[in-house]
């Protein structure tokens, strides 16, 4: 069993569409483990992202996220990386196939619904970052 980070981004709360987002990962098979929704909060955007530090989008990908509410939470399952990589679909929503979390509900590449953990060693460090207590 793996496990696995999801935030629900500030563009997909603003619509309403945090229900139907987190009933396609259990309706994958993935168990929700831990749930919040939150602000977050520039330190911690700064934090969270600081692995794209050097890249031009750096600061405005930081402003985005603390632009509203996020939900963040902890997903486990079989495979739980790679099946929420899949169920999200590509990062620009208009190349996501048809059916993804980011087709469905993206508007943009920063505006894309949802971000996952992109490897077991990121969950392992994205888990802890935001559910400390489940460790």
């Amino acid at each position: 069993m793996e496990r696995t980070l999801s935030i629900i981004k500030p563009d997909a709360t603003a619509k309403n569409v945090i229900g139907q987002i987190l009933s396609r990962f259990e309706s994958a098979g993935l168990a929700i483990k831990g749930v919040r929704m939150m602000n977050m909060t520039s330190a911690q955007a700064k934090e969270f992202y600081a692995v794209h530090k050097e890249r031009p989008f750096y600061g405005e990908l930081c402003d985005y996220m603390t632009s509203g509410p996020v939900v963040v939470s902890v997903l486990e399952g079989t495979d739980a990386v790679a099946l929420n990589r899949k169920l999200m679909g590509a990062t620009n929503p208009k190349d996501a196939d048809k059916g993804t979390i980011r087709a469905d509900f993206g508007d943009s590449i920063g505006a894309n619904a949802v971000h996952g953990s992109d490897s077991l060693e990121n969950a392992k460090n994205e888990v802890k970052f935001f559910f400390p207590e489940l460790d």
